[in-house]
This record gives structure tokens, C-alpha cells and sequence, in this order.
């Protein structure tokens, strides 16, 4: 567990497979399995929904880090063995939405990665805002190597940081990136030295925990649907959302600081 922050009480907190605690605004959930790379289970993928969407009020942002040596090496494949397409279908919307309560829920998650982020744990890094990758991550996609294809919303997230053809790439050739090619193709945002992600991430999602609710809601929910539409219909959410946005008590208390002189101004740090 990290400095400063303790086990979160309630539902989160009982859960075995991942160590969750909380310092002030933000929450730290740890995958924890590392015996097994943290590889995805049926039971971390519903443990993970359970905590995403049971998050406490007052929570303003996560970071998601894994346990021991890998942030994540994908799919637990001993659980695909003798599924048959029905349960197989609702296996790939099980993790739809466990995912989309981290890209669509309430707060911004920051991902500190590390080791094996393949597979499936690379669509799971990807259903993050941010991500931050030490030295010794590394990227992949082995689903054509083993006969199957991404369940987990790669096919929807992946190309949308890093390209159609830079995944169609990796899922053929079995090819891996390097922590500075995945900076590179903008599968990362931020890249630091081997035991530094973590207070990194921290950092950040401490930053974002300062921001004004409603905006982190707009940059969560309305941009990347924004992204899909039409520029027409694209600027006509825009309008309703920077309408709501502005028009909150807290945005109309930090738009007066600033005329006021009470708040900084934006400067390169």
C-alpha cells in the first residue's frame, strides 16, 4: 500500500483480488494477482465492475496499478477453454462493462503500467483516461497467435489512440512495443523511470481531483462521444455540455477567482 492512504471501508474494500484504499479525493485500486500476472479472471473482471461502480462520494479520481512485477498479462485463457459462443458473447459484454464503469463512470483514472500490459490488459489500460508507463512496460496483442480476438473493447479503444493499422500490426505479427514506442504511437501520455509511475500517477490524479466536477464529467463523457459524431452534431453537444458545465455553482466560483485575480494563470511547468 501506498504512503498516505489506507483501505477503503466498505464494498471495495472486501475485495480479494484487488487491494483498494484511499487517501482524501483519491482512491488507489491495485490487480492482485500477481502468482498469475494479474491475468484477468471471471472473478477480477466482476470484482473490478464492484468497485468502479460502488466508488464513495468525495472521490475525485483513481489510480490503477498492479501488484508485483506486470501491470497486467491479459485474459486468464485456462477460463476460455470449452466456452461455447453464447456464453462466449456474454463473457466479451462482461468485461464491456466492467470496462465502460472505468471510461464512462464518475471520476478520471490514471493507469501506471508496468511489465506485461497485453491483451486484454491493454484494452483494460485503455478504458483509463491516462496513462503513465515505466520503464519496463511493454505492449502487446498475442490474440491471433492463440486463435481468438480482443473481447474486451480493444477493437473499439485501441484504434482510436494508436491507429487501425498499427493494431491490425501487432495483432498479425505478434510484434511488441517498448514503453518509448508506446509513448511513440500514443498508447501513454507520460513516461517515467522504473518505480516512479506510481507517485506519478498519484500526482495526477491529485491534480485532476482539483478540477471542477461537472468539467472531469465533460472531458469523460462528452468528448469521445463527440469524437463519433458528425462535425455538425459534434458541435451541437459541445454547446449543451459547455452550457451545463458553466453554468454550475463551482464553475461560476472559480470563473469569478479568476477575474478577480484569486486564481493562477496558465503558465508551462
Amino acid at each position: 500500500m501506498t504512503s498516505d492512504f489506507q483501505p477503503l471501508p466498505g464494498l471495495p474494500g472486501t475485495l480479494d483480488l484487488l487491494q483498494v484504499s484511499r487517501n482524501d479525493a483519491v482512491v488507489h485500486v491495485r490487480l492482485n494477482r500477481p502468482a498469475k500476472r494479474n491475468a484477468i479472471s471471471d472473478a477480477l473482471v466482476q470484482q473490478l465492475h464492484t468497485c468502479f461502480v460502488n466508488l464513495p462520494e468525495g472521490v475525485r479520481a483513481v489510480v490503477l496499478s498492479g501488484e508485483g512485477a506486470h501491470f497486467c498479462a491479459g485474459l486468464d485463457l485456462a477460463e476460455l477453454v470449452e466456452r461455447d459462443i453464447g456464453s462466449a458473447v456474454l463473457h466479451s459484454r462482461m468485461w464491456h462493462a466492467a470496462f465502460d464503469a472505468i471510461q464512462f463512470g464518475r471520476v478520471p483514472v490514471v493507469a501506471v503500467l508496468h511489465g506485461a500490459v497485453v491483451g486484454g490488459g491493454l484494452e483494460l489500460a485503455t478504458s483509463c483516461h491516462l496513462r503513465v508507463a515505466e520503464d519496463s512496460a511493454y505492449f502487446g496483442l498475442p490474440e491471433g497467435q492463440r486463435g481468438i480476438f480482443v473481447g474486451g473493447g480493444g477493437s473499439a479503444r485501441i484504434p482510436r489512440l494508436m491507429g487501425v493499422a498499427r493494431m491490425t500490426d501487432l495483432m498479425l505479427t505478434g510484434r511488441v512495443y517498448d514503453a518509448d514506442e508506446g509513448l511513440q504511437v500514443g498508447l501513454v501520455q507520460y513516461r517515467v523511470r522504473d518505480g516512479e509511475g506510481l507517485a506519478r500517477g498519484i500526482a495526477l490524479a491529485q491534480r485532476i481531483a482539483t478540477n471542477a466536477p461537472m468539467s472531469n464529467f465533460a472531458v469523460m463523457h462528452a468528448l469521445p462521444r463527440i469524437a463519433d459524431q458528425a462535425q455538425s452534431e459534434g458541435l451541437f453537444t459541445e454547446s449543451l455540455m459547455a452550457a451545463v458545465a458553466e453554468s454550475t455553482p463551482d464553475a461560476q466560483d472559480r470563473l469569478r477567482a479568476f477575474l478577480d485575480g484569486r486564481a493562477g494563470k496558465v503558465v508551462k511547468s
